[in-house]
């Protein structure tokens, strides 16, 4: 931008400096009719005057005619001083290019420049010339250069394009940064957790870090060891999910980690409480839902949230109509809808997706099929401790439907008994 901006100054000097050339010539033709047609005026030439002219008054020049010759006199001078300064500005032209390109590289070092994502497109560096000459070639009437040479444009144009890349946005590198960790082990996602929280100054009014935030809380809450920490980190990531609810209403993610962290407090809360939470939990689910609805991971856990309820006591029932006056309503059936969906958005998705699906069609008296889910789960490995779990609902399950997973010389196979739950000698 430096170097445009010094292109419009040499330019618009140089067209002043034509200006003037050409007041000069129609001066010179006025002086000449002045003479033939006014015999009293004199011009005397001189070199010690600045202009080197100066004018006498002749009896028969008026008084407005002298008073216009006097200012072609000071204009004159004022075209004397310009050349010098042309001078000046010509000799300083090489030493300002490397100037600007110092400086556009100090700038693309800053840091502020590096977290301003800006693109900026550069105006043609050519300027057509009439009589088809070379800015080495083309001069001025006095004999000074209209331009830089072709040469150092050249060189000005690829410096601009390099320096002119668009930088980077700090904030979407650091979430790849942290989605990254996020699928890494324990030590990853304690590293997440310290690192968001040293950035929550700079990044914390974005929706993107605040959902990221409670979900390394709730990261962090799976991995603690004490109830103490689970229960703070749950607090917390509870905190910051309902935070990023308010701040971007539109985020689905917020919607779903926020109705996770609402989930995960139930298990520390009162009766009253725990019921509360999974209003809460259902509410910003179905949000989430309406929001991204082809994210398998909301119709999963909306999934787990109906069988829950499907499952409740009288006696839970009865108090959640006493304290909210309707009680939360699921089947089995809404719950196995849910596991079916995510299967369909997403086939094999999880381990323990297929122990629900097992579960459902148990209850619903469908055996063949939960024998099928299962199957389907013990075929996936044991990775996360969610799939962990996933395995212990499996060896209590299999037994239930009369299965028994054995390994006979490293292979895998189902062995089934009767539909009574009788398992057959191994």
């Amino acid at each position: 931008m430096a170097q445009a901006d010094s292109k419009v100054l040499v330019l618009g000097a140089l067209a002043g400096v034509a200006g003037i050339s050409l007041a000069v010539v129609c001066y010179h033709g006025f002086k000449s009719k002045r003479r033939s047609s006014c015999p009293g005026l004199h011009l005397n030439r001189t070199n010690q005057q600045g202009s080197g002219f100066m004018l006498v008054d002749g009896p028969g020049v008026p008084n407005g005619q002298a008073e216009v010759l006097e200012r072609l006199e000071a204009l004159l001078q004022c075209v004397s001083e310009l050349k010098d300064e042309m001078k000046a500005l010509k000799n300083a032209l090489p030493m300002l290019q490397d100037q600007v390109r110092e400086e556009l590289r100090e700038r693309r070092g800053s840091p502020l420049h590096r977290t301003t994502p800006t693109r900026r497109k550069r105006p043609a560096a050519t300027i057509a010339r009439a009589d088809g000459r070379s800015s080495e070639e083309a001069e001025s009437e006095g004999g000074y250069m209209t331009a830089l040479t072709d040469s150092d444009d050249e060189k000005q144009s690829s410096g601009e394009q390099s320096d002119e890349e668009q930088p980077v946005d700090k904030l979407s590198v650091f979430l790849e940064r942290i989605d990254c960790l996020h699928q890494g082990c324990e030590s990853d996602k304690k590293q997440s957790l310290n690192i968001l929280l040293e950035q929550r100054e700079e990044f914390g009014q974005s929706s993107e870090f605040l959902w990221r935030l409670t979900r390394a809380y709730c990261d962090i809450h799976d991995i603690s060891s004490t109830l103490e920490e689970k229960k703070t980190h749950a607090e917390a990531g509870k905190n910051v999910g309902e935070e990023a609810v308010s701040l971007n209403p539109t985020c689905a993610e917020s919607h779903q980690w926020y109705a996770i962290m609402c989930g995960i407090m139930a298990e520390y809360d009162t009766i009253q409480n725990k019921i509360k939470n999974g209003y809460i939990f259902k509410d910003h689910l179905d949000k989430a839902i309406e929001l991204k609805p082809e994210d398998p991971m909301s119709y999963y856990l909306l999934g787990r949230w109906c069988y829950a309820v499907a499952q409740l006591s009288w006696i839970e029932r009865k108090v959640a109509a006493t304290l909210f006056g309707d009680p939360p309503s699921a089947t089995v059936e809404d719950a196995l809808k849910n596991f079916l969906k995510v299967e369909e958005l997403h086939p094999a998705y999880s381990k323990l997706n297929y122990v629900f699906l097992a579960k459902c069609y148990k209850d619903l008296g469908q055996r063949e099929k939960a024998r099928t889910m299962c199957e389907a789960a013990c075929s996936m490995n044991t990775v996360s401790k969610e799939d962990e779990e996933a395995q212990k609902e499996l060896d209590l399950l299999c037994p239930a439907l009369g299965l028994l997973y054995t390994w006979c010389q490293g292979i895998g196979e189902f062995v089934t008994g009767s539909d009574s739950g009788q398992l057959p000698p191994v």
